[in-house]
């Protein structure tokens, strides 16, 4: 494997990770704070202040040019992050942070199914086959297997 591709693969295990630590901490957050919302809105302005500070030091810019010129529904990925952090921090105290994971993965790969099965976003289509399927249908399984 090359060593762009293992590095990706670390960086998908530690942000699966970070993750699963999110739900708990945006969920104690909230008590804390009056909302899940409220905690959503804390945790992207912590994570606004650390992404500046990286940016900063290691001295990249946004091409605003470029940036300008994107269609716009690609400004719409911190949406998706908030709808996620304000989810997780009201349903992880209620379902246990391992049975939302679960579901929440489970709507992930659906939703990634279809993306990869149209090539949205500009990516190549990748069909679906019966091997995916069948995984699909695994995590659905330890999804009821995880709440029993």
């Amino acid at each position: 494997m090359n060593p762009l591709a293992l590095f990706a693969l670390a960086g998908a295990v530690v942000s699966g990770m970070f993750i699963a630590v999110q739900a708990p901490t945006n969920a104690l957050l909230a008590r804390g704070v009056g909302s899940p919302v409220n905690a959503a809105l804390v945790s992207f302005a912590v994570g606004t202040v650390a992404l500046l500070a990286v940016a900063s030091a290691l001295g990249v810019r946004p091409a605003w040019g470029a940036a300008r010129a994107l269609p716009w529904y690609a400004w719409t990925g911190g949406l998706y992050g908030a709808v996620f952090v304000a989810c997780a921090a009201f349903a992880a105290p209620r379902l246990g942070i391992t049975y939302f994971l679960m579901v929440a993965i489970a709507g992930q790969l659906a939703m990634a199914l279809f993306l990869d099965r149209i090539g949205a976003f500009g990516l190549a289509p990748v069909p679906i086959g019966p091997a995916r399927l069948a995984g699909i249908a695994l995590v659905l399984a330890g999804v009821f297997l995880v709440r029993r």
